[in-house]
Order: structure tokens, then sequence, then C-alpha cells
């Protein structure tokens, strides 16, 4: 066992959360909040969710996915010329670029959110949760 294996343990562990929290919060937390909170309730559920979600994204999640990605990809002497070559490259590549768009969207979400945008909340969540269950598909068709 190499220090490679735990490297890979942290990304997808990460990984796990990240999509994970997302698949729960809106399969999950939103409809059952909807159907047995009182609107102010539920909105202080999900605003406080939300935060906590946030904070541990950003503080945790994404800085070890981003750090053990790339000191993985070093591993496997990926080079930015290795994304544009068919296979694990250009897979590879792909899920990259779909992993910085869902972060993107995560923050996007966010900031919707605190203006109370419940419509275009709603469906940058589902966008959100849509690219990062690409991301996972990815992911798994560059596992042997």
């Amino acid at each position: 066992m190499s220090v490679w294996w735990l490297v890979r343990f942290f990304h997808v562990g990460a990984a796990i959360l990240w999509v994970g929290g997302q698949l729960a919060l809106s399969l999950i937390v939103r409809p059952a909040a909807a159907t047995t909170l009182a609107p102010e309730d539920r909105t202080a559920l999900f605003v406080e969710a939300g935060r906590r979600f946030g904070r541990v994204a950003t503080l945790a999640l994404m800085p070890v996915l981003l750090a053990s990605g790339l000191a993985l990809a070093w591993h496997r002497g990926v080079t930015l010329g290795s994304f544009t070559r068919p296979g694990y490259g250009s897979i590879l590549g792909t899920k990259v670029v779909l992993a910085l768009v869902s972060f993107g969207l995560a923050a996007l979400h966010g900031l919707v959110a605190t203006r109370g945008e419940a419509t275009s909340t709603r469906w940058v969540g589902i966008a959100g949760v849509a690219v990062s269950s690409l991301v996972v598909l990815l992911a798994v068709s560059l596992v042997p």
C-alpha cells in the first residue's frame, strides 16, 4: 500500500460527500421539509442547511478534491496535452471541466438562494446535481 492509496481515498471520500450531500439535500431534505414544515420554518431550514453544506464544501471538500485530483493526475503523468488525446485524457479533461462547472453552479446556487429567487434557485440546484452526477459517471469510466 502506497501513499497514493490514501490520496485516492481522500479524493473519493470528498466526492462522495460533495455529490451525496447535494443529492441528500435535493431528494430527501427538501421534499420532507416541503411536506412537513410551515413555509417560514422550511425557509429557515433551507438557509441553515445550505449555509452549513456550503461552508463544509468550501473549506474542506473543494480543496481536498482539487488538491487530491491534481496530485493523482501528476502521479499518472497527466499533462495539459493529455486532455486532447482520445480515451483517458479527454475523459479526464471533460471531468475536470464539469467539476469546475459544478463548483461554479454551487456558488451561483448560494447567490440566488440568498436573494430569495426560488425558481432560479431550484433550476440552478437541479443543474448542479445533474452536472455533479455526470462528473461521477465520468470518474467511474476512468477506472479500469
